[in-house]
């Protein structure tokens, strides 16, 4: 346990760990944390997701999150609430979506520093998880001391000190338990003492390597790494736009140049999602658009997919009257119910948009519930069905996310129908 959580905490009714945002990392973490003998709170300004925490349940699909924290909750080692509390140390890992000018919005971490800045007595750790662009960690310290000018972030002017670091997540979605504990971390402290205190608090539950940087290359690494898939991803989208106007099937091209031993081409889809690749690389071109030329590009490209699906599906139902189109999935990628950023769903609500006489059967297997996620459920030419039904009913059958569970969609139910498959699911070339 780290020193500073033990020494602050000892003797207090304070939480060792107080986690600020509880989505698809927050609540991870505070769950590893709380499995390791630390009292955790997780604060959310969600009250349904407060209610389900406490309740043992995890509000969204994620491998055996479930099991941690109804054992963590029903062991008392982790509670949630809305209100933040006193503790040793604080984890922020709230979302930092970008702006209609791709710039960070930092207005949730500015919410988080609201809040933990009225429980701050002096010597706590506070951690910035959440992915950024250079600076925001200093912005963070800097909101603190503006809500708090009787603190300091390197005791330089004899005040009491609040330490400040930043440590990214660095774990792919569908294996968050898993790679939360064995991937290396890097930290960033703003002072050599808080860099040392965030390796502490993470050294309690990682396995992986922890490496100690500055700041402003802690916060650039978490960027560089999904700008570098990005362009990668970029390589892939761009081949099979050209391979669309060669009439060549671009999963047969791509496995046959993947037989050179230096070559390790990705595969393509519809675009790129999640809050990761198709938000970081932004970030980057934001701090210096002079120069991020190609990560620009790759953007560019990746965003354009999307609207390229759309043109081949409406090519497809052109001269139909009233076409019925299965639309499968919605999350940005296989096995799990994470819609943020989805091209499923963009594409989704741009062919609604642009074939209003059609219909749209979706069918979106992992979640519970037998409705449509808000972003597109009030689309009236856009209904909820089960796989099945939605395939057995179309003449357009569109492959939009790769979930194991439409492997089960039996051959024979495609036959005769005009088959779109953007992620070269069934092996096939199709339109």
């Amino acid at each position: 346990m780290s020193t500073l959580i033990s020494e602050r905490t000892s003797g207090s009714d304070r939480a060792d760990v107080a986690v600020v945002g509880l989505g698809y990392i927050g609540l991870p973490t505070a769950a590893i944390l709380a499995t390791t003998g630390l009292s955790v709170v997780g604060v959310d300004v969600n009250q349904g997701t407060v209610d389900a925490v406490n309740n043992g349940l995890v509000p969204f699909v994620e491998p055996d999150l479930g099991i941690h924290v109804a054992g963590a909750v029903s062991q008392g080692a982790l509670r949630a609430a809305t209100t933040t509390p006193r503790a040793a140390a604080y984890i922020v890992a709230v979302p930092t979506p970008f702006m209609a000018d791709k710039s960070a919005d930092l207005s949730y971490v500015r919410a988080a520093a609201e809040g933990i800045a009225p429980q701050l007595l002096g010597g706590e750790l506070v951690i910035l998880e959440s992915t950024s662009p250079p600076g925001t960690t200093q912005r963070l310290g800097d909101y603190l001391l503006e809500l708090r000018p009787d603190l300091s972030l390197d005791g330089s002017d004899g005040k009491p000190v609040v330490h400040l670091a930043h440590c990214p997540e660095r774990v792919l979605p569908g294996r968050i338990m898993i790679e939360i504990v064995t991937n290396d971390r890097v930290v960033g402290g703003l002072t050599r003492h808080a860099s040392e205190a965030a390796r502490q608090l993470y050294q309690t539950f990682c396995q992986g390597e922890i490496h100690i940087t500055d700041v402003a290359t802690a916060e650039m690494s978490k960027l560089v790494e999904n700008a570098y898939r990005d362009v990668n991803i970029a390589f892939a989208n761009e081949l099979s736009v050209i391979s669309d106007t060669l009439n060549i099937d671009v999963w047969e091209l791509i496995r046959l140049a993947n037989h050179h031993p230096r070559v390790n081409i990705l595969s393509p889809g519809p675009g790129v999602g999640g809050h990761c690749i198709a938000v970081d690389p932004w970030f980057i071109v934001a701090a210096d658009p002079e120069h991020a030329n190609l990560i620009r590009t790759a953007r560019e490209v990746n965003d354009s997919k999307p609207g390229h699906v759309v043109d081949k599906i409406l090519a497809a139902i052109e001269g139909i009257e009233a076409p019925v189109i299965a639309c499968l999935g919605l999350a940005f990628k296989a096995n799990i119910d994470d819609i943020r950023e989805s091209p499923a769903v963009e594409i989704v609500q741009r062919l609604a948009a642009a074939a209003t006489h059609a219909q749209l059967l979706v069918a979106t297997p992992l979640r519970d519930r037998r409705n449509l996620p808000s972003v597109v459920s009030g689309i009236a030419n856009v209904e909820w069905r089960e796989t099945q039904d939605a395939v057995d009913a179309a003449g357009v059958v569109v492959l939009l996310v790769d979930h194991d569970r439409f492997r089960e969609i039996p051959t024979e139910s495609l036959e005769g129908k005009v088959v779109v498959d953007t992620r070269g699911f069934w092996g096939k070339k199709h339109v």
